[in-house]
Parts: C-alpha cells; sequence; structure tokens
C-alpha cells in the first residue's frame, strides 16, 4: 500500500528541502564551470589578437585550439583527483573546495600577459574545476530517489548549458569593450567563490558516504591491527582506483564506461568548439558582423543544451539510460554533416547549431544519470571520475588536431566530420552495460 502511495504521488512532491538544496547548489556550481568554460570558447579569439604578435595572427584557430586543448587536460587530471578525494573527505567538502579553487584560478586567467602565460593559467583553471561535476553527480545520485534519480542528475547538468548561454549573453556586451573585453570575461568568474559559503549551510553530506566512510576506517583499522580481513574489508581498505580494477565486473562496466566517454568527450570538445567561429566565417563571407552571429549560435547551441540536459534525464527515467543514451549518439552522428557540410543559410545553420546543442552536448547527461548507478557506494566518485574525466587525457587534442586541421586546410567541415567518427565507439560498447532504470544504488 505505501509503494502505491510513493508511486502515485508526483516525483517533485516526494523531495525534502536538502534535496532541494542538494540539486540546486550542484546545479550552480556546473553552471559556473559551463560559464568559465564558454567564456574561453567565445573570447579566445579575442584574446589571442591581444596576446600574440600580428605576424602570429594567420595561426590563432591552432593557438586557440592549444589553449582550449590544455584547458581540458587540466580538467581531465584535477577531475581524476577530485574523485579520489570525494571519496575519501566527502563530496560536500569537495565540492566546496572545487568551486573556490576553480573562481580565484578564473580570475588570475584575466591578468595573462603572453599567450604561455594564458594556457599555463587555463590549464590551473581545467584541474581546479575537475572535480565539480563527479561530487555534483555523486551527492545528487545518493540523495535524491531512485525513481527521479535521472530527473535530479538532468536538472543538475543543465547548469552546464545555462553557464555556457549566460556566456554568450554577457560576451554580448563585454565584446565592445575592447581588445582587453576578454579579460572582464574571467574576472566575474570570481563571484563563484561566493557559493561556499551557502553550500556549507544549505547541504548536508551524503549518508550513504558517511555509512561506508565509517566502514572504510573500520576496515582500516582492522588491517593495521593486523586483524585477517573479509572480502568486504579488503575492498575496502585498498585505494580506491586499484579497487576499480580489482572486481571483474567493476572492471568491465569502467572500461565500457570509459569508451564512450572518450566518444562523448573527443567529438564534444572537436566539433562543439568551433560551431561560433564557422558560423561568424559563414556571416563574414556574407558580408555580416561575424562576432555577433558567433554569439547568436552560441546563445543557439546553449539554449538547446539546456533542453538537451534535462530532456535526457526525464527520458532516461521513462524509457531507460541504454535506449536514450543509444538515441543522442545517433543523432548527433546524423547532425554533424548536416550542419557542417550541407546548411549553407544562416537561419538554418542557427537550427543545426540548437540541435547539435540537443544531442552533442545535452548526451553528456548519460554520465550523470548512468555512472553513479554502476559503482558501489566505496569507489562511486573515484569510478564517476575516472570515466569522466580519464578520456580527457585523450580527448584534450581534439580542439588541438581540429584547430591545426583549419588553419592549414581551411575547413570546419572536414574536420568535424572526421572527428564525428568516434561516436561508433559508443554506439558499439552501450548495449553491453547493464540497465539500471529505477533500481537502488549498489551499496
Amino acid at each position: 500500500m505505501s509503494q502505491a502511495i510513493v508511486t502515485e504521488t508526483p516525483w517533485y512532491r516526494s523531495l525534502n528541502r536538502a534535496q532541494w538544496n542538494t540539486l540546486l547548489a550542484s546545479n550552480l556550481g556546473w553552471l559556473f564551470d559551463g560559464y568559465e568554460t564558454y567564456a574561453l570558447i567565445i573570447s579566445v579569439g579575442v584574446a589571442l589578437r591581444q596576446l600574440l604578435d600580428p605576424s602570429q595572427y594567420g595561426q590563432i584557430p591552432a593557438y586557440a585550439g592549444t589553449v582550449i586543448a590544455v584547458t581540458l587536460l587540466g580538467w581531465g587530471i584535477g577531475g581524476l583527483i577530485g574523485g579520489v578525494v570525494a571519496d575519501y573527505i566527502g563530496r560536500k567538502r569537495t565540492m566546496m573546495l572545487a568551486i573556490l579553487a576553480y573562481s580565484i584560478m578564473t580570475g588570475l586567467s584575466a591578468f595573462a600577459w603572453d599567450w604561455t602565460s594564458f594556457a599555463v593559467l587555463r590549464f590551473l583553471v581545467g584541474v581546479a574545476i575537475g572535480s565539480e561535476w563527479v561530487t555534483g553527480a555523486s551527492i545528487m545520485s545518493e540523495m535524491w530517489p531512485d525513481r527521479a534519480r535521472g530527473r535530479g542528475v538532468g536538472l543538475m547538468q543543465c547548469g552546464l548549458g545555462i553557464g555556457f548561454f549566460l556566456a554568450s549573453f554577457v560576451w554580448l556586451f563585454i565584446n565592445p569593450l575592447g581588445p582587453g573585453a576578454w579579460r572582464y570575461m574571467f574576472l566575474l568568474g570570481i563571484l563563484p567563490a561566493l557559493l561556499t559559503l551557502w553550500v556549507r549551510r544549505a547541504i548536508p553530506e551524503s549518508e550513504p558516504w558517511q555509512r561506508v566512510d565509517a566502514q572504510r576506517r573500520a576496515a582500516l583499522e582492522r588491517k593495521r591491527s593486523g586483524a585477517a580481513l573479509g572480502a568486504q574489508d579488503r575492498a575496502l581498505a585498498r585505494f580506491t582506483v586499484a579497487d576499480l580494477f580489482a572486481d571483474p565486473e567493476i572492471r568491465r562496466r569502467t572500461i565500457l564506461a570509459f569508451l564512450m566517454s572518450l566518444a562523448t568527450t573527443f567529438a564534444f570538445w572537436g566539433i562543439s568548439t568551433w560551431i561560433p567561429p564557422y558560423v561568424a566565417s559563414v556571416a563574414t563571407a556574407a558580408g555580416l558582423p561575424g562576432q555577433q552571429w558567433a554569439s547568436y549560435a552560441g546563445m543557439a547551441y546553449n539554449g538547446a543544451s539546456i533542453i538537451g540536459y534535462a530532456g535526457f534525464g526525464f527520458l532516461a527515467d521513462a524509457y531507460g539510460r541504454k535506449p536514450v543514451t543509444l538515441f543522442y549518439v545517433a543523432m548527433a552522428f546524423i547532425m554533424v554533416p548536416i550542419s557542417f557540410l550541407w546548411a549553407h543559410d544562416l537561419g538554418i545553420l542557427l537550427v543545426c547549431a540548437g540541435l547539435l546543442g540537443v544531442f552533442v552536448s545535452g548526451q553528456y547527461t548519460w554520465m550523470s544519470a548512468w555512472l553513479p548507478e554502476l559503482f558501489p557506494t566505496r569507489v562511486r566518485a573515484t569510478g564517476a571520475g575516472f570515466v569522466f574525466n580519464m578520456p580527457r587525457l585523450i580527448a584534450w587534442i581534439g580542439p588541438l588536431i581540429a584547430g591545426t586541421l583549419i588553419a592549414n586546410f581551411g575547413s570546419f567541415g572536414r574536420a568535424a566530420m572526421a572527428i564525428s567518427l568516434i561516436y561508433i565507439l559508443s554506439l558499439v560498447c552501450a548495449p553491453f552495460l547493464p540497465e539500471t532504470k529505477g533500481k537502488p544504488l549498489p551499496a
């Protein structure tokens, strides 16, 4: 009877204040990550025109690809570290440290004096923001009910798209301020530090993590005392990264999910990075203001990606993680040639940018919805962080390759098409992961 009542109650009425606050905190943290990341994408060309010698302007796409790539590399390294830290010191504390660190490093990026210092500072920003996603996804999954978990993480993931959209909107007003306008974009990135004051008061620590943390401490104490350890205690006493590969089933899930994450991440950074400059180039060729149309394209892409993020979560709770993931990946694969090879009218290009936002960017929600449900609590953040961030140590070359191709061959379309072929990897691997819709998290 009680189960029937729970089922009939609308999902949003079954949530308490702490659960809503956790969603808000996770969403805002991801929003500010999105803002500062897209602030780089949309302003990097302007920044490099101030930081490079005029004789190097012809290679700006290659330099831009390098700066974006090293940011992604730092993100991957920071995310791997952050996942481990969140499993040992807690989700809430790690989230606060991540927000504070990337706020400071983003502000410092505004004071770069040449392209090398800019690249180094962006790498440090990447390291700082890397752990934000994994802490948010882990605490959301552990605090929200099973039947609404997909919706919750989908709404959390919206923060990235909102941040991207916000950066595009702010750039419309800051761009006219002159050659140093990009510096103002990054100075605004200091503001998220204030969020840590609210997070400290408003959200609790995850109860599943607290329970496993107590068990881990007890297991480590027994190990130090020389007592015989059972299988569960041995798992708790292992370093979390080693534990991912000690159990055959966890190892299998880690490898399959890693390959899918690599496809999503490599394609996203190798395709979406070049949507604004591609639309700008088409607009310039038509005698229209390129930077203005780049902003329009960015807003279309990122506004639609918000729908893609949230829509994925709701669809995943209705139809399952696996079929919705396959649908999003297939649609992204189809939209790349339509957008970069066959669409030439600016109005149609803006529609294509929106559809790319829904499927290229929106498919990231598969990791928020599915990954935490694949790993037990003792390694949940480590596993999700490894799968989400390890591909960045490979995918960071996506913008570098695309930038080099564009600089040398002048072809956005061919670069995007070549990079999109990696989606085949996701289509092959996804069927071999278990469906987890509506199931309790692994203990």
